[in-house]
Order: C-alpha cells, then sequence, then structure tokens
C-alpha cells in the first residue's frame, strides 16, 4: 500500500533521506516471496528517529518559523473538529461582511460551553484563498469583538487559536479601519468578565495576532513563533532586504522557550516528535489537554477577579520588558 507523500523542510534533508529508504525497503517486503529484510528496516527507523530527535533538539528561530508554517500542521479547524463538540459557526459583524480568515462560533468543550474563534489559514489551494491565508480583514476582528460580546452577556469561556502571519495590509481593509478594529478587539479582550485561553498553534503575527490573544493564559505550541513582526517583513525594515529573515527571527525573541522566560506566554505545550505534523491527533490531543487545565484555573474566581488578574498580567509585561 502506497504512503501519502510528506513534505519535508530544507533542514530536514537527511531525515528524508532515510525515511525514504524506509519507505522503499517495505515496499520491497510487501512483494510476493520477498527475501525477509525486517531487521534492516528496524535499523533504518531507529536511525532515522535518531536523526529527528538530534534534528529538533537544536533548531534555530528561523527554522522554527519554517516548522511553525509548514502545510500539513493542524490548523484552527482540525483543532475544532477534534476538541469542540456541537460546534456552531457564528458569520459576519454585522457592519460590513464575513470574513472567513476567522473561524468563530459556540461550542462544548470536555462538557464546558464556551465561545470558539480563530485564524484560518486553509489547507489547500482553494481554502486558502477562501480564508485568505489567514489574514483577517477589519470584520474578521469586529466579528470577534461580536462574538466576545455574547460570551460575557451569557457568562461563557472565551477560546482563541491564533494562526496568522498578520492582519491583511490590503487597501480596502486600511480603508474599513483596520488598526481600529484590531485596537477595539485587543480592548474587548482586557474587558471581558470571563476567562479567555489564546493558543498559539502556529504563527503569531504582530497585531493581527494580539487582538485575540490578549488572554488570561496564552499557551503556545513548542516549535510556534510569536512576533511584533514576521522574520520577513523585520529583515526588509533593517537591513532593506527581505532575503535576512533568518538574521532577523535568531534575533528577535520569537520562540516559545523565549517568549516563557521574558514572560510574554505562560505555558508551552510539547509538540510531538518532528512537529505537530507528524502527528496531528496526538498534537490535538495535548492541546485539549493544556486547554483544560488552563480554564479549570479560573473557576473559583469571580468576574472582577478574572478581569483584574487579565489587566494586571498585561500591566506587568508593560513594566518588564
Amino acid at each position: 500500500m502506497s504512503r501519502p507523500a510528506r513534505t519535508y523542510l530544507d533542514f530536514e534533508k537527511p531525515i528524508a533521506e532515510l525515511e525514504s529508504k524506509v519507505a522503499d525497503l517495505h515496499a520491497i517486503e510487501n512483494e510476493d516471496n520477498a527475501v525477509s529484510i525486517g531487521d534492516e528496516i528496524k535499523r533504518l527507523e531507529g536511525k532515522s528517529r535518531i536523526a529527528l530527535a538530534e534534528t529538533y533538539a537544536k533548531l534555530t528561530p528561523w527554522q522554527k518559523t519554517q516548522v511553525a508554517r509548514h502545510p500539513e500542521r493542524p490548523h484552527t479547524l482540525d483543532y475544532i473538529d477534534g476538541l469542540i463538540e456541537d460546534f456552531t459557526p457564528l458569520a459576519g459583524d454585522r457592519y460590513f461582511a464575513e470574513d472567513a480568515a476567522i473561524v468563530a462560533g459556540m461550542g462544548t468543550f470536555r462538557g464546558r460551553s464556551l465561545i470558539v474563534m480563530g485564524h484560518e489559514k486553509g489547507s489547500d489551494t482553494e481554502s486558502r484563498i477562501k480564508h485568505n491565508f489567514g489574514m483577517a480583514r477589519p470584520e474578521g476582528y469586529r466579528k470577534a469583538v461580536r462574538l466576545m460580546d455574547l460570551a460575557d452577556k451569557f457568562g461563557l469561556p472565551v477560546l482563541a487559536f491564533v494562526d496568522t502571519a498578520g492582519a491583511y495590509p490590503g487597501i480596502g481593509a486600511e480603508e474599513r479601519g483596520q488598526a481600529e478594529a484590531i485596537a477595539r478587539s485587543t480592548d474587548r479582550c482586557l474587558a471581558l468578565t470571563v476567562p479567555m485561553v489564546a493558543i498559539i498553534i502556529g504563527e503569531g503575527g504582530s497585531g493581527g495576532a494580539v487582538a485575540i490573544a490578549t488572554a488570561n493564559r496564552i499557551l503556545m505550541l513548542e516549535h510556534a513563533i510569536y512576533t511584533v513582526a514576521s522574520p520577513e517583513a523585520a529583515a526588509s525594515i533593517l537591513w532593506r532586504d527581505s532575503a535576512r529573515a533568518g538574521d532577523a527571527a535568531n534575533n528577535m525573541k520569537i520562540t516559545a522557550q523565549d517568549l516563557v522566560r521574558l514572560g510574554i506566554i505562560d505555558t508551552i505545550i510539547e509538540e510531538p516528535l518532528g512537529g505537530a505534523h507528524r502527528d496531528r491527533s496526538g498534537m490535538i490531543s495535548r492541546a485539549g489537554d493544556a486547554i483544560a487545565t488552563a480554564l479549570k484555573e479560573f473557576d473559583p474566581l469571580e468576574p472582577a477577579a478574572v478581569k483584574k488578574q487579565r489587566h494586571d498580567k498585561f500591566l506587568e509585561i508593560g513594566r518588564s520588558i
């Protein structure tokens, strides 16, 4: 039986070669009257696992950026499908239009009703165009505000999945008040009297991410990135050369490991060996456990205390960075 092709990143070439040899040997082994080559397969599989572990144990920030952008990495809709029961999408901002770059609605997470929202990049050409590669327009953030209003009205926690290179920078978006929409969404996060948990599952880019990530608890996948500007944009600003994105990434403190030390995020969620894309169901399950733990922390708190904790958290970041 043929195996689905896997997309390898540039730095994974040695791993790709080993796994290709293993796949070839499996094909030979499955042929009729084939000589048993099980021992050789096991040896190469062990060598491949070691190479994978060694490579991912010392990823540079730029390599983590590539992993965070991996096309096979699970996206918001994958997490919703795997974690949220009875999900009911809610569309439109009641001002202008629906923005598919932010998926939002109501559902049940492990017996708890909540509001869910998140950037959706899409998984193929058609869906990427539909979701605008996860880059939201003003109406996307105004939809987020509308749902946070509902969350406060009905006492529902808010869960946000963050995965965007940044807010959409097009002329139409600017004409419709992109900056104002981002600011109002960020402000609405701060004003919530219900718990809010944000989880950075891939890229957390600029204000487009902060607009739905100003939460009581910010979780971040091990190989995700969270940054004030994309490495390419930062390189263009600093050196007028986007080709130096790797240099920018290596100096911007964009990894989960850097950000937990700085107090920007609260928890790192370990990814499966080789990244979230190698074990999507396992990654989704781990994320669910971390979300459940984060939400449970706020069960004993009154609404005013929940709001104050979030307010104090971000004030402290401003004082210490």
